[in-house]
């Protein structure tokens, strides 16, 4: 697939190019997100952001398996990095962290909210998966306020600099935000209701 570009009121969402590896690397920098971002290499040279936009962004695109946005103000500032990644059929994962000092402006809510809406029309999935690190309050919160369910925590889900950590997981449904799902959904019975 051909990289796209979604806008949102305050956001433009592109594809990382080369020329954006120092941005990438300078706000990968900051230790809360080499914190909770277990993909991260520590210390985060610049060599991973280039291998990061050369390999992993180009070819996600190229192959129609992932696909990463920079997050760009109108003055160009990179304000934070979102991915979505394919799960299997009809299902995707959505990944994100903000750059430092663009936090707490809800520039990620407007990003993750029109990557899932893209997600859902454009890429055909039904289901929108989002996971955090147990403790990640800030990851939890943009995607509680974008609408997912948080549905539990997976066990030992996730490594992170060779510790295996608990994970949250949720899930985002077309109809969470009015929209219809390719395939039927049939919601398991609640249990607890007789008839």
């Amino acid at each position: 697939m051909d990289p796209v570009i979604l806008t949102t009121r305050r956001l433009r969402m592109r594809a990382l190019v080369p020329a954006d590896a120092e941005a990438v690397h300078a706000a990968a920098q900051d230790p809360a997100t080499q914190r909770w971002i277990s993909s991260f290499p520590s210390p985060y040279l610049r060599e991973h952001a280039d291998a990061f936009i050369n390999d992993v962004v180009t070819k996600g695109w190229a192959d129609d398996s992932e696909y990463h946005f920079g997050l760009f103000l109108p003055d160009g500032a990179l304000a934070g990095v979102l991915g979505v990644m394919r799960r299997g059929p009809g299902a995707a994962e959505v990944g994100f962290w903000a750059t430092r000092e663009h936090r707490g402006r809800g520039y990620m809510t407007e990003a993750v909210l029109a990557a899932a809406r893209w997600a859902f029309t454009e890429l055909s999935v039904d289901r929108l998966e989002w996971r955090a690190e147990v403790g990640n309050l800030p990851s939890r919160a943009v995607a509680e306020r974008v609408g997912f369910t948080t549905e539990g925590t997976l066990r030992a889900a996730v490594e992170h600099r060779g510790v295996r950590r608990d994970s949250w997981v949720g899930s985002l449904l077309p109809s969470d935000l009015g929209l219809t799902p390719v395939a039927p959904y049939l919601a398991a019975p609640d249990p607890a209701v007789t008839t």
